[in-house]
């Protein structure tokens, strides 16, 4: 018999705290290492040297994070459990000369990151957040949250067509945000601003990672309130469900056979071809570390990634009632239907057999039931971590997510009970 489930909707008003307290990456990041710590966990720096013992670690890089648990006895050719996620989102992003304007207007210079739904960033109110990198070397958070800029759109009258043509967005001359009034536009007003806000010393910002967020909060939605709407579900949703399953294991110590691991990674939405996503040497560093912390030689290092499997975990499409016939004929997965498997034979998606029955083993331990997801064969198919998880480190990877709607808009939509429903079946996963 199953054991009864972990997580219940309690989770899902969990996951939307964390969501509205995690405007960035680095935003993300801070709040999972913060529920990590309260589970136990510590962090461990990459400049010093690792120890062996037993117990929760994590290591924070930029808008990444790797979190392991090492139970007592683990040998060191003990094979990973691992969750993969990303941690950004698509974006509005700052540009390095940030203040800009015409016709009496101020603007904030943004650049478009990754593939946002654009008109959805439209008479939005919008916050700014970011990291701040200052002059001793150090770096801060920092997080506007509250009505700071907006994105206008052209008025009907200006543009009769637009519901009949559709609308035409220009990423360079019509997505700049309005944050004021004034003819004198000058360098340096933005940060001056910032520093402000940060409570920091004039001049001391020298370097910024800064984006647009909205600001309006997740919410209950539907008849029932059993519908979610929110920002950066892809793939917050995730990196939240890992966060809380690894801290759910971490607590059973001895009974662990596998080393449960978290890998949330940045920049997936642009090709994760950097030192802190998953195209980069992060994750086998901390994994390799570990073997050898434990005293384990390259042989034991191949043994233990021989035994690993990771689940990406990133949100998939839920099929949608009005566009039904963009989706598979014979897959339409619902929402609060349970996690998605998601398969393609041309490997966007990393799912074979053999890791659709580790998946499925999990879903049956957690009660917890699940669906597929390919996608139509006359559209393109969209990727994820998984498959450059598999390539780049030889794990046999499974790609799963919760479906939801509207993905890469500033507002997705999911249902109450998916996040909990993953979140259980992550749990049972990283057990072993």
């Amino acid at each position: 018999m199953s054991e009864p489930p972990r997580f219940d909707r309690g989770h899902t008003d969990d996951l939307m705290s964390f969501l509205a307290a995690s405007p960035t990456p680095y935003h993300a990041v801070a709040n999972a290492a913060e529920r990590l710590e309260k589970a136990g966990f510590r962090q461990v720096a990459e400049t010093d040297a690792w120890d062996g013992t037993a117990g929760g670690k994590y290591v924070l890089r930029g808008g990444a994070i790797i979190a392991w648990y090492v139970p007592e006895g683990a040998e060191a050719h003990t094979p990973f459990r691992i969750v993969g996620a990303h941690t950004d989102s698509p974006t509005l992003r700052v540009k390095p000369r940030p203040d800009s304007g015409a016709h009496g207007w101020r603007q904030v210079a943004v650049e478009i990151y990754g593939g946002p739904l654009l008109n959805s960033w439209l008479d939005r109110d919008l916050g700014l957040a970011g990291r701040l990198s200052l002059r001793d070397g150090t770096t801060c958070l920092v997080d506007v949250d509250r009505p700071l800029l907006r994105v206008p759109q052209l008025a009907i009258h200006l543009d009769r067509a637009v519901n009949s043509d559709g609308l035409k967005l220009d990423k360079q001359r019509h997505m700049q945000p309005v944050w004021g009034l004034g003819e004198d536009v000058r360098d340096g007003d933005l940060i001056a601003f910032l520093e402000e806000t940060a409570g920091l010393p004039d001049g001391s910002v020298t370097g910024w990672d800064l984006m647009v967020h909205p600001v309006e909060p997740p919410v209950h939605l539907g008849r029932d309130r059993e519908l979610v709407a929110g920002p950066r579900m892809d793939n917050l949703l995730s990196v939240h469900a890992g966060t809380a399953a690894l801290a759910a294991v971490a607590g059973h110590g001895s009974r662990l056979s596998y080393i449960p691991v978290l890998a949330a990674f940045d920049h997936e939405e642009n090709g994760s071809q950097s030192d802190t996503g998953a195209d980069g040497p992060l994750l086998g560093s901390v994994l390799e570390r570990s073997v050898h912390a434990r005293g384990g030689s390259l042989e034991d290092r191949a043994r233990a990634l021989a035994g690993t499997v990771c689940l990406s975990s990133d949100t998939g499409h839920a099929v949608h009632p009005n566009y039904a016939e963009r989706h598979d004929p014979t897959h339409h997965p619902r929402v609060d239907g349970g996690p998605l498997l998601k398969v393609n034979v041309n490997n966007r998606y990393a799912t074979d057999g053999s890791g659709r029955a580790v998946f499925a083993a999990a879903c049956e331990k957690a009660g917890v039931p699940f669906q597929t997801f390919v996608s139509n064969n006359a559209m393109p198919c969209g990727t994820t971590i998984g498959p450059i998880t598999a390539a780049r480190h030889g794990i046999r990877t499974v790609d799963i997510g919760v479906a939801i709607l509207s993905m890469h808009s500033v507002r997705e939509l999911c249902g109450a009970k998916d996040p909990y429903l993953l979140a259980n079946a992550l749990t049972a996963f990283l057990e072993g």
